[in-house]
């Protein structure tokens, strides 16, 4: 049943549309990975790779979308944005990780989530070559693998001393970036790199405690706010706002760790 942009979408239909949807990008995404696929770049200057996969699978999803929610707008990494004077608004990461996609290394992953009124209010990464999916919605937020399915919740961690914390890479926190993030990486007690959307998962699983990234789309993190907040995780900018929009994000597994690490973050940006 196709549902009018002024109809909230219930959260079965929601999650029905992006495990569709999830399945269509499957199928093209995994007959890529691993193989000598050809990389373009979108930049003249530096280094962001696109590939056949992104784009087909990013096309795979929006037919998904526009076949159940068709008066919903799309915001995707790849192909120009459809606005429909919609309160609800799909976006789409089809390949967020490219580097990682094309390096073979499964920490990329499929982006999907949806927005009202520019809020995300549900959001699904799913890791197709594990065999893995998170889900955010309705407050909630499980793990998926085969026939297991898991309700998270993050950890405890409540101090920057105890905190697991990654980011994609340091490359991201130059000019005013970079005093932030040096006092946040100098206090933590471990900092891995390189896990792109799949650190976000991991935190909301609760083996991960902070994230801290700079540089953001908004296809990069709106999909991941559900499922980071119904596991009990805070995600903000560096400023304290919403994070869908991208930019800087923050995100910590309790209240308190959020709040020391942007005590520091302020701290370091006034010095």
């Amino acid at each position: 049943m196709k549902i009018s942009h002024d109809a909230a979408p219930g959260p079965d239909s929601i999650r029905a549309t992006m495990m569709e949807a999830a399945a269509a990008a499957r199928a093209l995404t995994l007959s890529h990975f691993r193989t000598q696929l050809s990389v373009d770049n979108k930049l003249s200057t530096g280094f962001d790779p696109v590939t056949e996969a992104d784009r087909g699978a990013e096309t795979a999803i929006r037919e998904v979308i526009h076949r159940h929610f068709p008066d919903h707008a799309i915001i995707g990494e790849e192909w120009e944005d459809k606005t429909t004077g919609s309160a609800f608004t799909w976006i789409i990461d089809p390949i967020d990780g490219t580097r990682a996609f094309i390096s073979g290394v499964p920490v990329w992953g499929t982006l999907i989530g949806l927005t009202q009124d520019g809020r995300a209010i549900a959001g699904m990464m799913e890791q197709p070559f594990t065999g893995e999916t998170w889900t955010g919605i309705d407050g909630t937020s499980t793990y998926r693998r085969g026939e297991t399915e898991i309700q998270l919740k993050t950890s405890s961690a409540k101090s920057l001393a105890t905190a697991r914390a990654t980011t994609t890479t340091p490359e991201m926190f130059t000019g005013p970036y970079a005093a932030g993030w040096q006092a946040i990486h100098e206090r933590v007690l471990q900092m891995r790199y390189g896990l792109d959307c799949y650190g976000y998962c991991l935190l909301a699983s609760g083996h991960i405690d902070l994230v801290i990234e700079a540089r953001l789309k908004d296809v990069d993190i709106a999909p991941l706010v559900p499922i980071m907040e119904g596991a009990g995780g805070i995600v903000t900018t560096w400023d304290g706002g919403r994070a869908e929009k991208g930019g800087t994000c923050i995100a910590a597994a309790t209240p308190e760790l959020h709040e020391e690490a942007m005590e520091v973050l302020r701290e370091a940006m006034l010095a």
